[in-house]
């Protein structure tokens, strides 16, 4: 169960330099997962029993049916030969940028690791966990609309377009102005079936869903959705302008990929949309460590994913800033010197 109500500076790291002091050893780190698997203690995997002790590998044994339990096992990071810091220095680098990601080339310089091949696992290996199971479906006020990734090339462009990945795209809409959430997915063709799967999927029955006049959208009101399409062709007015919050949603994306990897990512391209939705939906956090929170309690939650099923193409600010400092004043960030401040005893 996620934390509810998080606290900086208690229950997550409030900016780089008080991360890399609370995570500095494989120890505190391995603390940390501990606390965010099993917040009210250990738990058997075998069993339920919640009564043991650690054993001399550092293992938890169960004194019920002596079953062993690694805080690690079960989760994105078994079987890791990466230090745990590094993880935890990569998971704040991907969730610390507001918009843009990081490439495995620049992962493996941050870490230095020797290997590309690495860096692009712990990556990949970290989008997965950016998708909370059971995350609530968008409501009210819904754009729905699809987009098609890819480079320029030569022949058709837009829809049927050679080389190009279709893309879902829906974008819940705030009043009187303003986004809310947003869902991106990758979808095979952009045919009815296709399409209508899309919005089942992503949008909770009874809401308003607001599409352009193509006609595989024809039949949502069956589906239980109140349908309003906006024939543009042949209306005067833009695509962007019928339907803003999509096509920003898309155009934001889009550039993002290009700013983080130089080009259109084909293989894994759910991963990435997965990674871009994680940040784009906290966009509002106050600060940008309770993105890095979530992501540690959705990483000890997953099952773990080994490089053989990833290398085929598996699974993949609303607050006002603070006030500068005075001229000539050094900015000192706010960090907890208290040893594993998490573990507090709170009132």
């Amino acid at each position: 169960m996620a934390i509810a109500n998080p606290v900086g500076g208690e229950d997550f790291p409030r900016n780089q330099l008080e991360m890399t002091r609370w995570f500095s050893t494989q120890s505190e780190c391995l603390d940390y997962l501990e606390w965010l698997r099993w917040p009210d203690g250990i738990v058997c995997r075998g069993c339920g029993n919640d009564t043991g002790w650690y054993t001399g590998r550092g293992d938890w044994s169960c004194s019920a049916c002596g079953n062993r339990t690694s805080t690690l096992a079960g989760t994105i990071f078994e079987r890791t030969r990466v230090e745990l810091p590094h993880w935890f220095l990569l998971a704040w680098h991907m969730t610390n940028e507001k918009t843009t990601g990081i490439s495995a080339k620049s992962a493996q310089r941050l870490l230095e690791l020797g290997s590309y091949q690495t860096a692009w696992t712990m990556l990949h290996k970290l989008r997965t966990a950016m998708v909370r199971p059971g995350r609530d479906m968008l409501q009210g006020d819904v754009e729905v609309d699809e987009t098609f990734v890819g480079g320029r090339r030569s022949g058709k462009r837009g829809r049927g377009a050679a080389g190009k990945s279709v893309v879902g795209v829906a974008v819940e809409l705030r009043h009187p102005k303003g986004f809310g959430r947003a869902r991106l997915t990758v979808l095979p063709d952009a045919k009815e079936p296709t399409l209508r799967q899309f919005v089942c999927d992503n949008v909770e029955p009874g809401s308003v869903v607001i599409t352009d006049g193509l006609k595989e959208y024809k039949k949502l009101d069956a589906c239980g959705y109140t349908h309003k399409p906006f024939t543009i062709s042949g209306s005067g007015v833009a695509a962007h302008t019928a339907l803003p919050a999509v096509h920003r949603v898309a155009s934001l994306f889009k550039r993002s990929l290009l700013n983080s990897y130089q080009s259109y990512p084909q293989l894994h391209l759910q991963s990435y949309c997965d990674e871009w939705t994680f940040r784009f939906n906290r966009r509002g956090s106050g600060h940008r460590g309770q993105l890095f929170l979530r992501l540690l309690e959705n990483a000890v939650r997953c099952d773990p994913l080994p490089y053989s099923k990833l290398a085929v193409g598996g699974p993949a600010r609303t607050t006002p800033p603070p006030v500068p400092a005075q001229p000539g004043v050094v900015h000192r960030p706010a960090v907890t010197n208290a040893t594993r401040p998490w573990r507090t005893v709170r009132p």
